[in-house]
């Protein structure tokens, strides 16, 4: 990093901290800068509203100070004061005992008053400050909900903030024919548009109203100016619980509202808005939770298995040992766990990737080398088909005595794992040593609310990736409800979860946690066009209502 970056900044005087004035945009943590990503990492302490607080404790560094500020209870708009100048008091108190500060607001910091006279604050006492700007919220939802502002002639746009705007301000932009981005909240949606319709505009003027904008909860209704009220007084738009949620409406003949059908890319994800329950851990279901949310998913990790060492660790010392004392031509790695237990095991010994010199090394699928080559260990062989004990076998080797020295395969695996590898590599010639490397029992409980979701319909879909986990979740949290899209991994795993009484909605084509999950992506697609050309409303199925009859989808 070069010696005139932001973060080497120093504070003007002696013993003070320093701020960073941060823009977190309207609400998805993706939309944060590098330079903001930077700075919540070198932060001591951490400020902002409960909202803002969500979106950039994502980028924190762990133990982070976030002083919790003073939240009035009461509906008017006098409530927001006082937690503004609590949060004044606590950036300067915290920057005059020298800490390194973040003051987090939505939007971008050049758009808050209330930033601004914080900044004023820092530079009457010295106390050095920098801002980094973030995505503005009337033009990041905009984009979102698939309304760009301008066309190709250059259309004319206005920002008017409902909550404080003038007499005068709402002349000016009626008297415009260009796009006018309006902040306001839900329950005064109408009365702006009826000002826009008093001070000029035409009442059939298309508008977009979006709520939870950039966020998996986002949703956009199209209307026009005239029929805005009515739409709301129908009930055409979901009631909100908190009648003054932000919303941004975007009006103009122009701005492509009513091409919205077309442009809308992000509420039409696939599976966009879904809660869907992964009964894994964070560490295993990493790449898949990644996947599962770039089709507008929200994952939900729910561990139903537990590792614990074996009960007997002297099979483990001995086949480590044997390891680096050359007995093995080969160690083959089914799992993640399985690496971990090795990695373990040698770390216990002092010993590094350097031990696996002179040995091939084999993982069942890409997750599991990637584990090895975080390690420092490059896999040599990985199945070139299917990622599984079976698809191992197709690419494995048979023994030779001329080409291979040792005629004997290392194989640490779970105490519950099936015998097919083991089985087959004897076939081809090879001795194995199957060696338990770790034991795998059923998971703790989840949270009572994550419990009550499963069973309540509170999750859209389930992704199950094996036998193991139909029964473990099912033992541990009670069987998923009956509008709960039920995923399965093959035929096996289907099987088992029809034994449990749960109807299979989705069957992955091969067995990859990836199809899987782009087999539910695929019933999603098809789910929402075939409420389209019904006529009907796109609704998540945990929206269905209670009893209403489900038909199913092959």
């Amino acid at each position: 990093m070069s010696p005139t970056s932001p973060t080497t900044a120093t504070p003007a005087y002696p013993g003070h901290g320093h701020v960073t004035f941060l823009g977190a945009g309207p609400g998805d943590p993706g939309l944060l800068t590098l330079r903001a990503v930077e700075a919540l990492a070198g932060a001591d302490v951490l400020i902002a509203e409960p909202d803002v607080l969500d979106v950039v404790r994502v980028h924190a560094r762990p133990g982070v100070s976030t002083p919790e500020l003073t939240v009035v209870d009461d509906a008017s708009k006098a409530a927001v004061v006082p937690v503004l100048r609590d949060a004044a008091n606590l950036v300067m108190e915290a920057a005059r005992g020298g800490k390194r500060v973040v003051r987090a607001v939505t939007g971008d910091p050049g758009l808050d008053g209330n930033a601004g006279a914080e900044m004023l604050a820092c530079a009457a006492e010295g106390i050095a400050f920098e801002v980094v700007p973030g995505v503005a919220t009337a033009v990041g939802v905009p984009a979102y909900a698939g309304v760009p502002l301008r066309d190709s002639e250059g259309t004319d746009v206005r920002f008017v903030d409902a909550r404080t705007a003038s007499d005068r301000c709402w002349t000016e932009v009626g008297a415009s024919d260009g796009t006018v981005v309006v902040s306001t909240t839900l329950d005064a949606v109408a009365a702006a548009a009826g000002e826009l319709v008093a001070a000029g505009r035409k009442p059939d003027t298309p508008l977009t109203v979006t709520v939870a904008g950039t966020t998996t909860r986002q949703r956009t209704w199209t209307a026009t100016l005239g029929t805005i009220a009515q739409v709301f007084k129908q009930g055409k738009v979901l009631p909100s619980p908190d009648g003054h949620q932000p919303v941004i409406a975007v009006v103009g003949e122009r701005s492509s509202a009513a091409q919205r059908d077309q442009l809308s890319w992000f509420e039409s994800k696939p599976l966009f808005g879904w809660r869907v329950l992964v009964p894994r851990t964070k560490e295993q279901a990493a790449s898949l939770s990644d996947q599962l949310r770039s089709y507008g998913a929200v994952p939900h990790e729910v561990p139903t298995i537990a590792v614990e060492p074996p009960r007997t660790p002297q099979q483990m010392e001995r086949a480590v040992k044997g390891l680096v004392t050359g007995r093995y031509e080969w160690i083959a790695f089914t799992s993640v766990n399985a690496v971990k237990a090795v990695r373990e095991k040698f770390e216990e010994y002092g010993l590094d990737a350097r031990a696996f010199a002179g040995i091939k090394v084999a993982a069942v699928g890409e997750q599991t080398a990637a584990a090895l080559v975080d390690f420092g260990v490059k896999p040599d062989l990985v199945p070139s088909g299917e990622q599984s004990a079976a698809g191992l076998l197709e690419d494995w080797p048979p023994y030779d005595p001329v080409f291979d020295p040792i005629d004997r395969v290392f194989l640490p695996r779970a105490d519950i794992a099936t015998e097919t590898l083991v089985a087959g590599l004897i076939e081809l010639g090879w001795e194995v040593d199957d060696v338990t490397a770790y034991r795998t029992v059923r998971a703790s409980p989840p949270p009572a609310d994550t419990r009550e979701a499963i069973k309540g319909g509170g999750f859209d879909a389930v992704l199950f990736t094996s036998s193991s986990t139909v029964r473990n979740l099912v033992g541990i949290a009670g069987k998923p409800h009956n509008v709960t899209v039920i995923a399965c991994i093959g035929p096996a795993t289907a099987k088992t979860a029809e034994e449990h009484g749960l109807r299979v909605d989705v069957l992955s084509p091969e067995p990859s946690v990836h199809k899987l999950a782009e087999a539910l992506a695929d019933f999603g697609i098809r789910r929402r066009e075939a409420a389209l050309e019904a006529g009907d409303p796109v609704t998540r199925p945990s929206e269905r209502r209670p009893g209403a009859r489900r038909r199913r989808t092959t």
